[in-house]
Order: C-alpha cells, then structure tokens, then sequence
C-alpha cells in the first residue's frame, strides 16, 4: 500500500493539521492502492498563505527566468514519464500503453507548448500609434486555485500549471481525490525543478471540502476548475461573493455530423475516438448524428467496431479499454444504458453488465445505441462512459439543428469530403471546438467551450492569457 499523506506547502512536505485518511482505489480491482490525507481549513489556510507571500517577488521575476524554470521542470517531467504512466494507470484506469503514449505525454505536449508561446508573448504591448505614449501591461491575477479532475490529470495540470507559471501567478492544486498519486509526483518535479516556495502548494481533498475553501477563500484571486457542470455551477456561486475571476472547462455532449459523402473511415474513426479513454473524456464525440443515405451501414460498421474492442485490465500491455474510474460512475454509466432501452433505442453493441469475463472490476461494455432521437435521456446526459447515441438525419440543416440543441458547447465534429460544408458547419456550430474530418487542433490551439461548457481557454498564448488581468497605462515614458 502506497502512503502518501503529507502536502506540499511552501516548498516542503509538510503533514496535515488534522490527518484524516482517504483510500484511493484501483478501478481494475476495486481494491485500495493507497492512501492519502484529505486537507482541511487550516491546511487550505497555510497554502493560500504561502502563495499570496510568494507572489510579489514571483510576479517580479522576469518572463525569462520564468520560462527557463518551466524548462527545467520539462526535463525533470520527461524523466519521470514511466512512474508517472504507472500511477496513472494504477489509480484512474488507462491502460498502461495509453497512459504511456497518451495521458503522460499530454502533459510534454502542453509545457512544450508555453515555453514557445511565452517565449513570443509581449507582456507590455503599444495601444496603438494613435496613442503613442499609452501601454497595455498583462500582469498575473495573482494567488489561483486550480482544481483538476481524474480523468485527464497530467493533462489537465500542466494546462493550469504552465500557464499560470508563464503568466507570474502563484498557486494551490487540489487534484481529485481519485487520482492523486501523479499529482503529488508533479509537486515532487516542482521541486526539483527549483521553483521559490510558495509559488506552487498541493493539499489533496474532495470538492466539498478543500474545493469549497479555496473557491470562496478570500485570499484566492482566481479559481481555474476542470469537471463536472453540476461542480462548476457551485464553484461559480461561492466564487461570486469574493468577485474572484473562475475560469470554467467543464462537461460536453459532442456531435459528429457524418455526411454521406465522408471518407470511408470517418464512422470507425468516431466509434474508437468514442471509446479512446473508456469514453471519460469531456470532448468525446458521443452523438454520432449520421445522413440516412449511408444510415444502416453506418450503424453496422458501428458496431462492428465496438464489438471489436477488448476490454482488460489497465495494468496490462496492449490496445484495450480499460475500467472506469469508480463505482459511482459505473452505477451512474449502467443507469443510462438501461434508460436508452426503455426509452427505445436500438442496441446494437454492449448493454449492461459487466464485459465477458469480470466479475469485478469497473468494467463497461463498449456500448451503441442506434435509432436514437435527441430528446432521448442518452442523447442529452453526460454519461461519461464508452457509451455511443446513432441519430440519423436528412439534410444539413437537420443536422445542424440536432447538433445545437444541447445545454453543451465543447467540441463539435464533421466528417465530409465538400470543403464548402464544413466550413459552412465549422461557423454555425455553437461550440468552443470545431473538428473536421479526424484532424485534430494543433500544437497551443485553445481548449474550452461554451454555453454549460464552461469558459475561459486553455492551451498556449490563450491558456496564458486567461491568467493575466489588462492593466491600461497612460503617460508612459519613452524608452
């Protein structure tokens, strides 16, 4: 058992006020992988602390030697990548290979990304000729919460952590209680990296807990949240007595519009970007709205695929897909798919159960429902599971329609090969991310959404940005 119940506050391990033990659970098993502690008040208290004492000089520092931190802290992280991948597999349930070549990796992907956005990123900027003697200065808010999910946790760290670092704030993670572990290893990196204490504080606990204290924390000038819509919609009403900034990356219900003139690949390719993940990702493609033209053979290669897919433990090699994350959602994953068969919806792969061969475990069959219509409770819900919605659709204004109505706004798909429609749908879709034909946003494009998606943007010179306040300044004397 793996025991890890200290916090890292103001450049130590220190141990908590009032220890109190959490078990983290591996979802392959169900069987406790370790232990931490989870924060309280006082816990929360002293990291706020550290960070508010640490900001003036770190705001201070120059973007230079900012950016040259951060690239020590890439190649402390680029050492590190296996036990990284092995912790993450071991406490959230991605396969090892994906958390080797996908989870861990985002994270190099992402502080790679603002060491070259920060690097061209001017700080102080000219309003324009027509006010010569005007400056626009970009400054750190200054003390950010930064509260990260389980699903994608190097990802979603580094994406807080990079940008705030470039932008000279300081900060508080609280991780999920779910997947600490590669957090707390993160805090490790830090510190080796060599960054002044303070600047970066760890107190695990659950969003009721240390989440609440630091969104309504006073001494917390910004709060960056990634998860549910539910928790965002309380980070936001805590957050709004103390007018804190709150940056928001919260749920999606995505559709990928196939057309019938798509590329023959464009249906396998929705179904396993589905099921990438074990379908926990907030960008999942899970309304698969297909022209009936090529309907019924859409929904045959549909399943086909999912059928296809192999589900196994997360601690062995090989493409499969893994448990969910925890017995909650498994419970929350099995409700759905039953209330997709009795509002109707014609199952063509998985069901409920678990897969052949568990009889333990957080496994879920990769699941497709065909015949589905957008009102369908599996067509508006989050289900956060390898659970795919088939709805067919006539015209390309049909299409667009379905696709719009939804609460959500994340990332929206198309799959055809008139260049004219896609860029067409690319504007009219009412969602932060447009992705068109399997090609996937490059290196510092802007992550985030809109409506109950959330707001804000995470990713390069955006990501820094929504850390920086716009500081207007008059009179500026000529250099």
């Amino acid at each position: 058992m793996i025991e890890k119940r200290q916090f890292y506050i103001n450049g130590a391990w220190v141990d908590p006020a009032s220890p109190r033990d959490h078990q983290v659970i591996d979802p392959s098993t169900e069987e406790p992988c370790a232990v931490i502690s989870m924060g309280d008040q006082a816990d929360t208290d002293a990291a706020v602390a550290a960070a508010k004492a640490a900001l003036p000089g770190w705001m201070a520092t120059s973007p230079e030697d900012r950016i040259a931190l951060l690239e020590k802290l890439l190649a402390v992280y680029k050492g590190r990548l296996d036990e990284l991948a092995q912790a993450t597999s071991m406490e959230m349930g991605a396969p090892i290979d994906m958390a080797r070549q996908q989870q861990v990796m985002a994270g190099v992907g992402h502080l790679t990304n603002f060491i070259r956005a920060a690097k061209a990123f001017d700080f102080i900027r000219p309003l324009g000729d027509h006010a010569p003697s005007d400056r626009i200065i970009l400054e750190a808010v200054g003390v950010c919460a930064l509260i990260t999910p389980w699903n994608w946790p190097e990802n979603q760290i580094t994406l807080k952590f990079g940008a705030a670092a470039v932008a000279g704030c300081t900060m508080v993670l609280k991780p999920s209680e779910e997947s600490p572990l590669n957090a707390m290893l993160f805090a490790e990196m830090v510190d080796e990296a060599g960054f002044p204490p303070g600047v970066f504080n760890l107190v695990n606990g659950d969003g009721t807990g240390v989440g609440t204290q630091l969104s309504g924390h006073p001494d917390v000038d910004m709060v960056s949240f990634t998860g549910s819509t539910r928790a965002g919609t309380a980070i936001s009403k805590n957050a709004a007595d103390t007018l804190k900034k709150v940056h928001l990356e919260l749920g999606g219900k995505g559709a990928n519009l196939v057309f019938a003139d798509a590329d023959e690949k464009a249906v396998k390719r929705g179904v396993l970007h589905m099921m990438n993940n074990t379908g926990q990702s907030c960008n999942a493609p899970s309304r698969m709205l297909v022209q009936k033209d090529i309907y019924e053979a859409a929904v045959e290669t549909a399943a086909e695929v999912a059928n296809g897919i192999s589900v196994d433990l997360a601690s062995k090699e090989g493409r499969h897909m893994g448990p969910v994350v925890n017995a909650t959602q498994w419970g929350k994953i099995q409700d759905l798919i039953q209330a997709g068969i009795d509002e109707g919806a014609r199952l063509v792969a998985g069901g409920t159960g678990r897969p052949e061969g568990f009889n333990k475990g957080y496994f879920v069959k990769p699941t497709v429902f065909a015949d589905v219509n957008n009102q369908m409770t599996i067509a508006r819900t989050e289900i956060f599971g390898p659970v795919l919605s088939i709805i067919p659709f006539e015209t390309e204004e049909e299409a667009l329609e379905i696709a719009n109505d939804t609460v959500y706004g994340l990332t929206n798909y198309v799959q055809s090969t008139d260049g004219e429609r896609t860029n067409r749908l690319a504007r009219q879709l009412r969602s932060g991310m447009v992705e068109i034909n399997g090609q996937s946003r490059g290196a510092g494009a802007p992550f985030g959404g809109m409506k109950q998606s959330g707001n804000g943007r995470e990713g390069g010179a955006y990501g820094i940005e929504d850390f920086l306040e716009i500081k207007s300044v008059a009179g500026w004397a000529a250099e």
